[in-house]
């Protein structure tokens, strides 16, 4: 299969010289955390990452990742491939608590980068922040997945800290009235 969020996170692991964290959400966490993500999500031509506020100050001095980040996009230029989208968890839809729930990436082959992906009902919540078909179809993938659990979603989203810009406030709320009648819809999903 071939993966664009997995070739780029590999390119951007080669030009790394020490160790990094990074929480990778959108559809290439879609993508590289769930095995039975479709062939459309690994297509996505980047990688969006959330820098926890915990750790911003360290990220920011870190120039081994700036460079290495830079050395990705030049050397993906080609491809139209990159990694530039990285927020600030204030600037994303999360739970309060959305670092303990975090779920590490089950990828083969990366030594510097640790890589994790939010907890699904956290990731839920990120794709609450417009009002697009695909972040819905994600939604409902997610909503299918082992892993979700509705009385953990329904904590999510009485928990989340949503940033105060007035079109993502607007897109979450039509968005809550959406997904809650999606939840009194969907049967729980079975856990294997």
């Amino acid at each position: 299969m071939n993966s664009h969020p997995l070739l780029i996170l590999q390119t951007l692991e080669r030009h790394l010289a020490g160790r990094f964290e990074l929480y990778v959400y959108g559809r290439s966490a879609l993508a590289l955390g769930f095995p039975a993500a479709p062939q459309a999500m690994h297509a996505t031509m980047d990688v969006d990452a959330i820098l926890p506020t915990r750790d911003l100050m360290a990220i920011e001095a870190n120039d081994d990742f700036w460079r290495a980040q830079e050395a990705t996009n030049r050397e993906l230029d080609d491809t139209g491939l990159y990694f530039t989208h990285l927020f600030e968890e204030k600037q994303v839809v999360l739970g309060a608590a959305w670092l303990s729930r975090v779920v590490p990436l089950p990828l083969a082959g990366f030594c510097k980068l640790s890589l994790f992906r939010p907890g699904t009902e956290d990731l839920v919540l990120t794709k609450m922040m417009r009002i697009d078909p695909q972040d819905r179809e994600d939604i409902l993938f997610l909503l299918g997945q082992k892993d979700f659990c509705h009385a953990k979603m329904r904590t999510a989203l009485a928990e989340a800290v949503i940033p105060g810009i007035p079109e993502i406030r607007d897109a979450y709320k039509t968005n809550l009235v959406w997904l809650l009648a999606k939840l009194t819809t969907s049967p729980e999903p079975k856990a294997n």
